[in-house]
């Protein structure tokens, strides 16, 4: 709290979230004294925060940044004990994205630094990517752009014939493994569009769902020619879909991943991609980020759509995140309970 002084904000941002938008939404909140600052990205920018101790130039950047500072909007910066010693008069950290796992929580703890996070700020735009790379894979759009654009061939007319010809959504069985923020906008364009929608979530329980629930993950793998993946990852859920999962999907099917990409079992994949038991994937995040060189993944162009883990990258999430930073400063700042916090 700020005792009526101004709130002196360190906004941390990136080329996605730019200081610019965090220092806008702050003006509308609150008054504040912002000193912006660009990070670049980390070498492992989706992975936990031992992952990014290592990022020494940028630990230094916030030190320097944060003197006499009260609080922290950021992506990315990795708020490291170090960080957090070197920073005493710092007291809340906002996180402009769905977890803080740039942050170290028991450090943080220690220091009586609160720590907020932006929940919900690329839904939309996750689903709508998920229902792009599902067409994509579907209709082969991607293969036929680079046989004609990139080799100025006319081969992709092969998919005009029945044999090579894609599916389309209407009708079509469709298994949504997770049925939360993302995975029922997806649900509500897909049974506009026509598919026969199936849900498997334990952990939700809503009355009405679009789709039919099914009391098992094996019974939606069984009913689909398409699976996409939107659960959570845990220790519960990581390798969930492995080779006997695969096994259970119908000849021909197609997987989509744009949650994260340990969930699904890569090897597993390749496997029933290489003996035609799948007839594509299309994945926007993976075990190993970024794609390794070797990845067989690479070799599989013509039955893959690969995208470097784009799908929660839209302006409107990038402005959204912002906002929600930004309203949780001013909660602070006055006194009021803060809506997304931990602890």
């Amino acid at each position: 709290m700020t005792n009526g002084n101004s709130v002196r904000v360190v906004a941390a941002g990136d080329h996605f979230i730019l200081p610019s938008l965090i220092t806008e939404a702050l003006g509308r909140e609150l008054a504040a004294e912002v000193r912006e600052l660009t990070l670049g990205w980390p070498l492992e920018p989706f992975g936990p925060v031992a992952e990014v101790t290592e990022a020494s130039d940028a630990e230094d950047e916030l030190i320097e940044s944060l003197a006499g500072a009260q609080v922290l909007v950021t992506q990315m910066g990795p708020v490291t004990e170090r960080v957090l010693d070197a920073c005493p008069g710092l007291r809340l950290v906002v996180v402009c994205r769905g977890g803080p796992v740039n942050v170290n929580l028991d450090a943080a703890k220690r220091h009586d630094v609160r720590v907020c996070y932006a929940p919900g700020r690329n839904a939309a735009a996750t689903a709508e990517f998920t229902i792009g790379l599902m067409l994509a894979a579907l209709r082969r759009i991607p293969q036929a752009h680079d046989l004609l654009a990139r080799q100025g061939s006319w081969e992709g007319a092969t998919y005009y014939t029945y044999e090579h010809s894609g599916l389309e959504l209407e009708d079509l069985p469709v298994g949504l493994v997770g049925y939360g923020a993302v995975g029922s906008r997806v649900a509500r364009v897909l049974c506009a569009l026509g598919a026969r929608v199936t849900v498997y979530d334990p952990y939700v329980h809503h009355h009405e769902i679009h789709g039919l629930r099914v009391p098992t993950l094996d019974r939606l793998l069984r009913d689909s020619r398409v699976i996409t993946l939107h659960a959570r990852l845990t220790d519960e859920t990581r390798g969930l879909i492995g080779a006997r999962e695969l096994a259970l999907l119908p000849k021909g099917s197609v997987v989509v991943n744009v949650a994260r990409g340990p969930l699904l079992d890569e090897g597993a994949l390749c496997d029933a991609l290489e003996s035609g038991h799948l007839s594509s994937a299309a994945l926007d995040t993976y075990g190993q980020e970024p794609l390794p060189p070797d990845s067989r993944l690479r070799a599989l162009a013509d039955r893959v759509v690969l995208t470097p883990h784009l799908g929660g990258a839209s302006r409107a999430v990038a402005e959204k995140a912002a906002r929600i930073a930004a309203a949780e400063v001013g909660r602070w700042a006055r006194g009021e309970p803060l809506a997304h916090c931990l602890g």
